[in-house]
C-alpha cells in the first residue's frame, strides 16, 4: 500500500486521536472548562504531532468537538481551537527538525503549555461578561500561571509516557495502526 498524506492508516489514526481527545475532555465535565486549573487529560495527546503529522488536524477536530460542550463555547471554539492549532503545528515542526530525542520531547511539550496559557485566560475573562475592560493584567497572569501549571502536568505526565511508548513501538517496527 502506498504511503500517502491521505492514507487509510493516517485517517484512522487521526479519527482515534480526535475521539480520544473528546472522550478525555468531555468525561470530566465542568472540570475540563472552568478556571485555570483545568482537568484535561486529553492535553497529553498534544505531544502526538511530534510523531504523526495527522495528529495536528485530529487535535483541532477533537478540541472543536469538545469545546461544543463548553459553557464558553463561542470563545472556546474560536480562541481555544486556534491555540490548539498553533501549538500542534509548532509541536509538529519540533518533531520534524529536532533530532535529539530528549530535547524533542521536552521542547515539543512547551508549545501546548505556552499557547494555552496565553489563550485560556482570554477565554475565561472575556466569557465572564465584563468584556475587554474586565481583563486586568493581574487577573490575566494569575489565570495564565494556573493554566500553564495544569497544562504542563497533563502534557508531560500523560504526553511524555504516551510519546515514549509510541516511539518504542515505531522503533521496533510495530507501530500503532500497522
Amino acid at each position: 500500500m502506498k504511503k500517502g498524506i491521505f492514507s487509510a492508516k493516517r485517517l484512522c489514526r487521526s479519527g482515534v486521536i480526535a475521539a480520544l481527545y473528546v472522550v478525555f475532555t468531555v468525561s470530566f465535565g465542568s472540570l475540563s472548562f472552568f478556571g485555570g486549573m483545568q482537568v484535561r487529560p486529553s492535553e497529553g495527546l498534544c505531544m502526538l504531532p511530534l510523531l504523526y503529522p495527522e495528529a495536528v488536524a485530529a487535535l483541532c477536530v477533537g478540541c472543536f468537538l469538545s469545546n461544543l460542550f463548553s459553557p464558553f463555547a463561542i470563545f472556546d471554539i474560536t480562541v481555544g481551537v486556534g491555540a490548539t492549532l498553533l501549538a500542534a503545528l509548532c509541536t509538529y515542526f519540533t518533531g520534524k527538525f529536532v533530532k535529539n530525542k530528549p530535547l524533542k520531547i521536552i521542547s515539543g511539550g512547551i508549545f501546548p503549555v505556552l499557547f494555552n496559557a496565553a489563550a485560556v485566560p482570554l477565554i475565561v475573562l472575556l466569557a465572564d461578561g465584563g468584556g475587554v475592560s474586565a481583563i486586568t493584567l493581574a487577573a490575566y497572569f494569575s489565570i495564565a500561571g494556573e493554566v500553564a501549571l495544569s497544562e504542563a502536568i497533563w502534557v508531560y505526565a500523560v504526553g511524555v509516557p504516551l510519546t515514549l511508548f509510541c516511539m518504542r513501538r515505531r522503533d521496533k517496527k510495530t507501530a500503532l495502526f500497522e
